[in-house]
């Protein structure tokens, strides 16, 4: 591993620190093992074992391609002795003489048992479970073969998740499952994804999937600052990501479906041997594309030509380079696992350190995790314990100032003076000095872990428990340096955040099972807590000194309480659930899944506090039937299947009264008609018991079929997914209603998602170890929104000087979610002046003459992968792209037109492409600024290679070396000239999500990653 250590930045102590105690536990563990065995050897000789021991080797290959099998496990049967297979299939292992049988296994195969005799040598061919119809489907509180599921699901496993720098398990996704859109937010280290799953289906409730991990359901809420609330999670922890994408599938989790949910499963340990791996890497990133903003040179031609004073300070400045850093990320992990017959575990420590290409923006996390599975009375019992402890810390710099400075900024001004210090000039602020200003720092410990308990009652009926807890706890300072010029008294905001989830759930499951009849039945309670915390407090005007506001409050000035009112909020949230589902099969050619459950929410009022969400699918395995039994079908499936989730993503108790004692003009009763209102308590809002689940109805239809030995393997899906009862914050039309708006269900208003999902994969190897797999999926889909009693829903708030309070998005009837509502630009009149179309033909250009002039959201979704295996080499190439669809680029809106460059701030040529136009042309919210956002990206490429211990000599010790290099966001094909067009700048108005607008945004890195993996 010292290699990496050649190549990265001076270490800190703390990585010092590290690196010692990884050499430590590697050389304790190495120490163990060999005292371990000693004892065994010397144990068994002279008390259990009658002769010595022999050595048996031998090779694992796949019975269909004769390709290596390597991490096969080898386990002497009815012992903790065991091994795994190198990267060439090859294994050793000593067992005693006599009846010694050897137990190989791998994941997708049949596993052998074979018995040892007077052999030496043992080659093993496993057999690949027929078309992978056997692997292990998680569908939540229970899982289910691949070939018996009646539901749309897409299991990931570990070995084909994305590579590279990962901060949260939606990047693991990316372009891996058809119908499932994930969208960076920004490139900042640790920021926001969007993730949508088969379209967005609510007005304000955003598209964000229900995440389960190890059986808990996770809240989307923030758990503190502006990261990602699922940055606590170590990818290199999670063993599966399942994704359940139809109502059949998501109803068991009822009220939370309706966006999809996401089942992630974190690896355990495997009982027959022990494994230690030690894993690091680091990463290098650099701004992929700057804005193409003038040059120093071509600035000072283009200020005078369109009729500007330029100001001439001789010098050449880059100011984007000036903000900007090559980015170094390491990463380190730990991880340990293995059992006996009646326990395994597992354990991992992780530290990542990333930082930004924005210079003082970092991001650093440090988690902890232990699995553990024990068995109890004769296996009747079993309890399974997981815990995950994360400590994460990001810094972020003042994005939007800093990026608009920098794309705005004189080219002609120095960056530095003489001293080294950021240039002070007059006519504007150097973008490195509010760099050097402001902070922002959030540290977040989050602590989450559940106990399941399970005891077999009978052989047919298990009874379980799943007691979880989700506790995270946030600091954020959002810091303003006192300064003398520009003049700045300084400032110290501290923000305090608390969010406890806590979920007790009980549930039966029958099985019954006959030569030609399968029946599971489950029956189950949930309750779920979820409790919210926030307080703030701040003080100002700070002396200029060489300590921090942030280290010493007290030295603040400013204590009245005008400026500093402490601020907060607290919410409470209760969810109740009943659920049941069936699965039966028939033949094992017929199948059936029915699911229904009743969820019951404190957000609503007492008159519809629950919903009922039921489901219903079948399948038919066509494959099994006999006059397909001699088709070239290894595997064909139809499937269809019905069934309705919920949505109750509306404020806390917003259905009760309330009230306020405030004494104002607005809040108080007059009693007489002059004179002073008198005190008393009043109606803010009235109650409405009414309020009831918003309910998603989804129709699926696939295929899922294998040809050729399973060689060629897919799946065709149709949904159609409706959303009516749209729950939606309206303006009352009783006049004397005491709350200018109130929340209702809108009865008829419906959001409709339709489309196709295309799943294609195929494989082929020869018997010289060359592998080749390639893959892909594309997805078309469609939205709409119908009977909405509004002409237009605004959203998506522009920013820019002039443009405030201009809307971008609106949701209009006929239109899709996103849709932007723009006036139509037409040109220039002939003074120079934007003209847009009058589509009422008044002769006046008003908000009334907005149309739709398309939808951020994309109608194609598309990806593909590539994986080429020789001998121990390998390259996975990943693609990821969308098209149909439009960005508002409302960095160019505010920064890049022909008056701003006459004023002496610098833009990019688009500023004046238009030569009609006048430096006194202002530059409003129109279709001027709508861009195409369809992209093609690569996405992942990764390069590793194998090396086997047993040429270097170290096969004793160590079992597997792996080296690796990855980069990501290669390159990208766009139309799109702004950073980057994967873009979601959260804009949100009134709480109504926008989509597809791109203001001042991170921008997104090209990396390249150098990995080194280790196991003993």
């Amino acid at each position: 591993m010292m290699i990496f250590y050649t190549f990265s930045p001076p270490f800190t102590m703390h990585w010092r620190r590290l690196c010692c105690v990884l050499l430590a536990l590697t050389l304790l563990a190495y120490e163990g093992k060999s005292q371990a065995l000693a004892t065994i050897k010397t144990s068994s000789s002279q008390v259990e074992r009658p002769s010595a021991d022999v050595t048996i080797s031998g090779r694992v290959t796949d019975a269909t391609t004769n390709e290596a099998l390597a991490g096969c496990s080898v386990v002497l049967k009815g012992t903790q002795r065991g091994t795994t297979t190198d990267a060439n299939g090859d294994y050793r292992i000593a067992v005693p003489e006599g009846n010694a049988v050897l137990v190989f296994g791998f994941i997708g195969f049949v596993s052998q048992e074979i018995a040892v005799g007077n052999q030496s040598t043992i080659n093993v061919a496993l057999k690949a479970s027929a078309s992978e119809l056997s692997q292990v489907v998680v569908i939540g509180y229970g899982s289910a073969a691949k070939k018996d599921m009646t539901g749309s699901v897409k299991s990931i496993k570990s070995a084909d998740f994305n590579k590279g720098i990962i901060n949260s398990p939606e990047q693991l996704l990316q372009g891996k499952v058809a119908g499932v859109n994930v969208t960076s937010a920004s490139g900042e280290p640790g920021g926001a994804q969007n993730i949508t799953i088969r379209g967005p289906g609510g007005v304000r409730t955003g598209s964000t999937p229900l995440f389960v991990l190890d059986g808990i359901a996770l809240d989307n809420s923030s758990t503190g600052g502006t990261s990602n609330p699922l940055n606590f999670l170590n990818p290199q922890d999670i063993e599966s990501i399942d994704v359940l994408k139809d109502a059949s599938a998501t109803a068991i989790y009822g009220s939370r479906g309706a966006n999809g949910v996401v089942l992630i499963t974190t690896k355990k340990g495997k009982s027959g041997f022990s494994t230690f791996n030690v894993s690091s890497s680091l990463g290098i990133s650099n701004l992929t594309r700057a804005l193409p903003v003038y040059s120093a040179d071509e600035y000072r031609r283009q200020v005078p030509a369109v009729g500007g004073v330029l100001e001439d300070f001789k010098a050449s400045t880059d100011w984007q380079k000036e903000i900007t850093q090559t980015a170094y990320t390491q990463n380190h992990n730990v991880s340990f696992g293995g059992g006996a017959e009646k326990l395994t575990y597992y354990g991992s420590f992780g530290m990542q350190d990333q930082d930004g290409i924005l210079k003082n923006s970092e991001f650093k996390r440090y988690t902890g995790r232990i699995n553990v599975s024990q068995k109890f009375m004769e296996d009747r019992l079993n309890v399974d314990v997981n815990l995950n402890a994360t400590s994460t810390y990001s810094r972020r710099p003042p994005v939007e100032s800093l990026l608009g400075g920098a794309i705005s900024a004189n080219p002609t001004l120095p960056a530095y003076d003489a001293n080294g210090e950021p240039f002070k000039y007059q006519s504007g602020v150097n973008p490195l000095i509010p760099l050097k200003l402001e902070k922002d720092v959030t540290t977040i410990n989050r602590v989450i872990g559940n106990i399941s308990p399970s005891f077999k009652i009978t052989n047919d009926l298990v009874y379980k428990l799943n007691l979880g807890v989700d506790n995270s706890s946030s600091v954020r300072d959002l810091q303003s340096l006192p300064n003398a010029v520009p003049l700045q008294d300084g400032r110290l905001e501290t923000i305090y955040k608390t969010n406890r989830n806590v979920l007790i759930e009980n549930y039966f499951t029958y099985t019954l099972s006959t030569t030609k009849h399968n029946l599971t039945a489950l029956l189950g309670h949930s309750y779920q807590k979820i409790f919210v915390q926030e307080r703030s407090s701040s003080i100002n005007k700070f002396p200029i000194s060489p300590i921090e506001p942030i280290y010493n409050p007290g030295l603040g000035q400013d204590l009245t309480l005008a400026n500093n009112r402490p601020g907060g909020y607290a919410l409470e949230n209760e969810l109740q659930s009943f659920f049941s589902r069936v699965n039966y099969q028939f033949n094992d050619k017929y199948l059936m899944t029915a699911t229904v459950r009743a969820d019951g929410s404190s957000k609503f009022g007492s008159n519809n506090k629950y919903g009922i969400f039921p489901s219903f699918s079948v399948g038919w395995r066509l494959s099994e039937e006999a006059f397909l039994k001699s088709g070239p079908f290894s595997d064909l499936k139809l499937r269809a299947g019905w069934g309705q989730t919920g949505n109750q993503e509306i404020p806390s108790k917003i259905t009760q009264a309330l009230f306020t004692s405030q004494v104002s003009a607005t809040t108080s009763y007059p009693l007489a008609p002059t004179g002073p209102y008198p005190a008393g308590t009043s109606y803010s809002r009235l109650a409405n018991p009414d309020i009831q689940w918003e309910v998603s109805s989804q129709t699926d239809i696939g295929l899922d079929f294998a040809l050729f030995k399973g060689a060629l393997s897919g799946s065709v899906d149709y949904f159609r997914k409706v959303s009516n009862n749209i729950l939606l914050e309206v303006i009352p039309a009783d006049p004397v209603q005491p709350a200018g708006t109130f929340w209702t269900n809108v009865p008829d208003m419906t959001i409709t998602n339709q489309g196709v999902e295309l799943d294609l994969n195929y494989r082929y190897a020869n018997l010289n170890g060359f592998r080749f797999d390639i893959g892909g999926n594309v997805t078309f889909i469609d939205n709409e929104v119908k009977n909405s009693p509004y002409t237009v829903i605004p959203s998506g708030s522009a920013s820019g000087s002039g443009l405030t309070s201009a809307t971008i998005n609106g949701y209009v009837n006929g239109q899709p979610i996103g849709t932007f509502f723009l006036k139509e630009f037409t040109g220039f009149d002939d003074k120079g002046i934007s003209t847009f179309r009058d589509v009422d033909g008044d002769g006046i250009v008003t908000d009334k003459d907005r149309v739709a002039v398309g939808s951020a959201l994309p109608t194609k979704q598309f990806n593909f992968n590539s994986n080429v295996a020789y001998k121990g080499f390998d390259l996975a190439v990943n693609f990821n792209g969308v098209s149909g669809n439009k960005l508002y680029d409302n960095t160019a809106n505010s920064n890049f037109y022909k008056l701003r460059l006459s004023k002496g701030l610098n833009t990019t040529p688009e500023a004046i492409q238009y030569a009609k136009e006048s430096i006194n042309n202002s530059a409003p919210v129109s279709s001027r600024y709508l861009k195409n956002g369809a992209y093609l990206r690569l996405n992942n490429l990764s390069l590793g290679y194998n090396l086997s211990p047993k040429l270097l000599g170290i096969n004793r010790w160590v079992s597997g070396i792996r080296l690796s290099a990855t980069g990501q966001n290669l390159f990208v094909i766009t139309k799109y000239d702004g950073y980057d067009p994967e873009v979601n700048t959260d804009r949100t108005v009134n709480g109504i999500s926008s989509y597809g607008i791109d203001y001042l945004s991170y921008p997104k890195a090209k990396t390249f990653v150098l990995g080194l993996n280790l196991t003993f």
